[in-house]
């Protein structure tokens, strides 16, 4: 059973805070933003989470096993360091969309993204301060031969485009078929949170995007007590796809510790 820890960081104030008391240079926004993502990333990525861009003025991490105060740490380190502050809501369900839902309502509840008032809420729909026993589950997709296909054939634009268009392919229907949530990482890779669903499961949702965009995947699965974890077996279990040319490997599930040998 999957159990998935949602962090949602938002920027305070942040579209106001741009235009104030003039409207600042968009180069120097864009650099604020990847700073931010990148000490998030790094932040979460070093206590073995996971963390995606979504508008870059919000982010969403994996955050199986990483508490409280490690999130107040984090605010602290954000205040510290940029002119802007951020809050955080976390939540936590076996459907990781039902997860991020939870997360989004407590910085809902707490005002408007663009309220002057709201300043570092943190909320925690279920306060967990203990890693969670079960485990979290990550779906590694790739493009296949996006090089021959994509890189080597068209321009980087149009080579974008294509892998673009299966990215919001996939994260429609992987979110409204199971309540997984997909991001894109860069080159051809796509990341999911995944619930539990079946191999069966992620071949349709590859049959879907190539018949909607004509773009071939592959995905490895993999499980793990963190989302660090969880990742490297889902890239082993994607090497597996490339040495085997399958659609879809699995990795190693973890033993029942409640069972006897």
């Amino acid at each position: 059973m999957t159990d998935t820890q949602l962090t949602l960081l938002q920027i305070d104030n942040y579209g106001p805070w741009t235009v104030t008391p003039e409207p600042r240079s968009e180069m120097d926004l864009q650099v604020l933003q990847s700073r931010i993502f990148g000490d998030v990333a790094d932040f979460v990525g070093s206590r073995d989470g996971y963390a995606f861009v979504t508008r870059f003025d919000n982010v969403v991490a994996v955050t199986n096993g990483i508490n409280r105060a490690a999130h107040e740490r984090l605010q602290t380190s954000v205040r510290n360091r940029y002119p802007v502050t951020a809050s955080v809501g976390v939540g936590r369900d076996a459907t990781p969309a039902i997860a991020l839902d939870e997360a989004t309502a407590e910085l809902q509840a707490a005002g408007s993204a663009q309220d002057g008032d709201r300043r570092e809420v943190l909320g925690f729909a279920a306060d967990h301060s203990s890693p969670s026993p079960e485990d979290v589950r990550v779906a590694h997709f790739d493009v296949d031969d996006a090089t021959g296909e994509y890189t080597d054939r068209l321009n980087a634009y149009d080579s974008f485009v294509a892998i673009e268009r299966s990215l919001v392919s996939l994260m429609a229907y992987l979110r409204e078929r199971h309540g997984g949530l997909a991001f894109f990482v860069g080159g051809d890779n796509i990341i999911a949170t995944m619930p539990d669903i079946t191999p069966e499961e992620y071949h349709a949702a590859l049959d879907h995007v190539a018949t909607e965009t004509d773009v071939s995947l592959k995905v490895g699965v993999g499980t793990g007590p963190t989302p660090a974890d969880a990742g490297m077996d889902a890239k082993h279990a994607l090497e597996r796809c490339r040495h085997h040319e399958t659609a879809v490997e699995v990795g190693h599930e973890r033993p029942d510790p409640a069972v006897d040998d």
